[in-house]
């Protein structure tokens, strides 16, 4: 995520950081060279078909309405990956107090808060589809299992339930934390489906037909009014209309390693501070921004 205060004139016009024009560059090189080839075989080899601007600005403004519905679909899934991890958040922060409250057992109690710190850390590689060794840092002992994240929070589970066989946490401490757990699940759960449930494929195909058909058909109906600017205007019409579906791909992917995908590295050491006090150890520094990105 990029994190800075709004941007200068100069800033604006030459920051990278964030932006997409680097990936879409190939594209805007290609539609530009295109216009001039257009341009100069018009002028100098033989006069082309010159059609009218006004079914491209038609055409334009369909495509721009498409483009916004689909930029919409995919910042709704970015901001409901949000949502779901403020919800982890809120709800590890809460297993905390209760530990406190229901669990007696020291050793017990800071059990499950590593357990937890684990499961943060594999459900942030799972989304990723990365490996690093984090999770074993809270967890040694901990098995990979066929879903990591799941075994976490399943010896959580057995911590719980052999507690309360031996007597050490009530009834009413048993439910609490089982409604803790099952929202944890619930959450997970639905960043697992925004991850395994992309936007439908047909969207991006249509999507990247039509930009490409619209900006390489524009230079013909730019030829009587902007002349020899033909490929500076194709370039700036590319630019958005690239940009835009550019932006929507990563949107929609929101745990991807993309500047603009949610920071997972800071939000687990945000619960890593958060349950430092109850674990009786120091609070980790938090995950500062880089060059204004935050991971």
């Amino acid at each position: 995520m990029i994190l800075r205060d709004k941007p200068g004139l100069w800033e604006l016009l030459l920051a990278t950081r964030g932006s997409i024009i680097l990936n879409i560059l190939p594209q805007l090189a290609v539609v530009s060279g295109f216009a001039l080839l257009v341009m100069l075989a018009d002028r100098y080899w033989r006069p082309l078909t010159h059609t009218s601007i006004a079914p491209f600005t038609v055409f334009g403004i369909a495509l721009s309405l498409f483009l916004g519905f689909r930029n919409n679909a995919a910042y709704d899934r970015w901001w409901e990956a949000r949502r779901l991890w403020g919800q982890l958040i809120a709800d590890l922060r809460s297993l905390g107090r209760e530990t406190d409250l229901f669990l007696t057992a020291r050793e017990r109690r800071q059990r499950v808060l590593r357990l937890a710190l684990a499961f943060m850390h594999r459900h942030r590689t799972n989304l990723r589809r990365s490996s690093d060794d984090r999770a074993s840092g809270w967890v040694a002992d901990l098995p990979e299992g066929p879903h990591p994240p799941c075994t976490a929070l399943d010896a959580i589970g057995v911590e719980l339930a052999q507690a309360a066989r031996e007597g050490a946490l009530d009834g009413y401490g048993q439910r609490a934390l089982a409604q803790r757990l099952a929202a944890i699940s619930y959450a997970q759960a639905g960043c697992e489906r925004l991850a395994n449930t992309p936007l439908p494929y047909v969207y991006s195909l249509l999507i990247f037909r039509t930009v490409w058909l619209y900006c390489l058909l524009v230079p013909f109906g730019l030829i009587d009014t902007a002349g020899w600017l033909t490929p500076v205007f194709s370039g700036v019409i590319a630019y958005v209309f690239f940009g835009l579906a550019e932006v929507t791909e990563e949107l929609g992917h929101p745990f991807g390693s993309t500047p603009n995908c949610l920071p997972l590295d800071a939000m687990c050491r945000t619960v890593e501070i958060s349950l430092a006090p109850h674990l009786g150890i120091p609070a980790p520094e938090p995950v500062k921004p880089m060059d204004f990105l935050l991971t």
